[in-house]
């Protein structure tokens, strides 16, 4: 049996990206709410808000699931319009540094707070 090369490899970045909209559809509305009943005006009141173990937990999730959406959107629009190969591969690399630096500083910054 032959299977035809190429077929439904862009499923899995598709479901991937649906997924993480989902996730950021539901987080965020209740991310935002949070800040805006608290309205943290200084430091001891952002303190407190980011205190608790789920608001960390689901902010993280949160810029995972942000991550992850962009990394898809990205890696697409430069396989699509970034012709040449080294420059794309490049680029791969600086979306993906960029990326995963933001999540690992948040995570940091998270972890001081415990």
């Amino acid at each position: 049996m032959t299977r035809a090369s190429g077929a439904h490899t862009g499923t899995g970045a598709w479901l991937m990206q649906r997924a993480t909209a989902v996730l950021l559809a539901l987080l965020l509305p209740l991310l935002l709410w949070r800040v805006l009943s608290a309205l943290p005006l200084d430091y001891p009141a952002w303190h407190a808000l980011f205190t608790p173990m789920w608001m960390r937990v689901a902010l993280l999730l949160a810029a995972c699931a942000l991550a992850l959406h962009a990394w898809v959107g990205m890696r697409d629009l430069l396989m699509d319009y970034v012709r040449p190969t080294a420059l794309r591969l490049a680029l791969y690399l600086i979306v993906i540094a960029v990326l995963a630096g933001s999540v690992i500083w948040l995570a940091v910054l998270l972890g001081r707070l415990a």
